[in-house]
């Protein structure tokens, strides 16, 4: 490994000097933008953002830092996955740890958290109804404060960013591996939000019991098992494949967390999926089949049909 070339005045290595290193290390491994990629290595190093690097540039890097930075370099030049390599994955503006107990949370997911702000959005203002795109009437809206359910949550992103930016009593996060879950509490207590979180252990919603909820929001297993030996490598050898696969034809996983879902939502609650863009439509046929109203599909960022979002049927009658 080549040493760092220059120095601070104060004869210490800088933070442009270690992303200089890793960047060199990177451009060798045949990366295709080295320098984005240590910028960004070096913002999940320091929980940062993209350009913290260039704004510490002159400044001195603690060894444990740089050291941490070029480990992270290391294992990405071998093929980890960025956030593997750092141990962090940012979420809508929280830094998660994340390893290979949980799948890595990207962008799609965090407009699926958006879908659910905005119902709960026009619940507390009482505009339900009023646009064209919402998925609920008014005079199915529940009554806020709101319990929601995070089924299959991994490390945590979405019933995490659901308890700091929601106006909820509390969200109920369940997974069914317990590996999982410890990453989950471990990010909920970093992030401030143990206290308003409670993890549950076991398959979809059966851990909630006798438990009635408003929302059920979830990221479900959706590849095809035959799919799998197709899927880029970055995914197929670093991520758990028991967040992703959902059966023969990706929708084994999902016919069972609807029919669990319409039993555990209060009337006039809110479900919002995640599903695979190619499968949408048959994930939306599903969810018509299994009694929810309301059933509508939305684009992701990219244009692709990437979320199921419906209602439970009935009026709400919970009180406050």
């Amino acid at each position: 490994m080549n040493e760092v070339s220059e120095v601070n005045e104060a004869g210490h290595p800088t933070v442009a000097d270690a992303v200089a290193e890793v960047r060199q290390l990177l451009a060798a491994a045949g990366l295709r933008d080295p320098r984005r990629e240590a910028d960004e290595l070096y913002a999940a190093i320091v929980c940062g953002t993209a350009g913290t690097a260039w704004l510490e540039r002159d400044q001195p890097i603690a060894s444990i830092m740089r050291e941490r930075l070029v480990l992270a370099a290391e294992r990405r030049a071998a093929g980890w996955p960025q956030a593997y390599a750092t141990g962090r994955a940012n979420f809508r503006g929280h830094w998660l740890a994340v390893d290979a107990r949980v799948l890595i949370p990207r962008p799609e997911t965090e407009g699926l958290v958006e879908l659910v702000l905005e119902a709960v959005g026009e619940w507390e203002s009482g505009k339900v109804g009023e646009a064209h795109s919402s998925t609920l009437t008014h005079s199915h809206s529940p009554t806020l404060p709101l319990v929601i359910a995070d089924i299959g949550t991994g490390s945590g992103a979405i019933a995490i960013a659901l308890a700091l930016e929601a106006p909820v009593s509390g969200v109920i996060a369940t997974d069914i591996s317990a590996d999982a879950l410890n990453v989950a509490l471990e990010n909920a207590a970093s992030l401030g939000a143990k206290e308003r979180i409670g993890f549950r252990k076991g398959d979809l919603l059966l851990p909630l019991l006798d438990d009635t909820v408003d929302v059920v929001v979830s990221n479900p297993p959706y590849v095809a098992s035959d799919e799998w030996e197709a899927l880029e490598p970055g995914v197929r050898d670093y991520e758990p494949r028991l967040a992703l696969d959902g059966g023969p034809d990706g929708l084994d996983i999902l016919r069972r967390l609807l029919a669990q879902a319409r039993e555990a939502l209060n009337p006039g609650g809110m479900l919002a999926l995640e599903v695979d863009a190619r499968r949408a439509a048959q994930t939306a046929a599903l969810a018509d089949a299994a009694g929810f109203a309301g059933v509508e599909l939305r684009d992701d960022l990219f244009a692709r049909p990437r979320y199921v979002v419906a209602r439970q049927p009935g009026n709400a009658a919970r009180g406050s």
